[in-house]
């Protein structure tokens, strides 16, 4: 786990706005949801250590998504607009 940040402080938003992205039909996807990950939104394998798996999905369709950055949704790995409710400083 990174030096920087105690489990009780993840997960770690890594940002105040949803990620458009792109997704390809058939493709497996890994979802960050500690907030570790330097390739936001996507898992890099940072959360080693920190309790947290990244969240695993496979796209239906070609399809753009907005993927939540905050960390908060209740509607994982999508945007559900709860970023709009948290401490701008968070």
């Amino acid at each position: 786990m990174s030096d920087q940040f105690e489990p009780s402080e993840l997960p770690k938003p890594a940002g105040l706005a949803p990620a458009k992205v792109s997704l390809e039909a058939g493709k497996n996807y890994a979802y960050c949801t500690c907030g570790l990950s330097s390739n936001q939104p996507f898992c890099d394998g940072a959360h080693k250590g920190t309790g947290f798996a990244p969240h695993k999905f496979t796209a239906e369709e070609d399809c753009s998504m907005m993927m939540c950055m905050c960390k908060k949704t209740g509607n994982t790995p999508r945007c559900d607009g709860t970023h709009k409710s948290l401490p701008q400083d968070a």
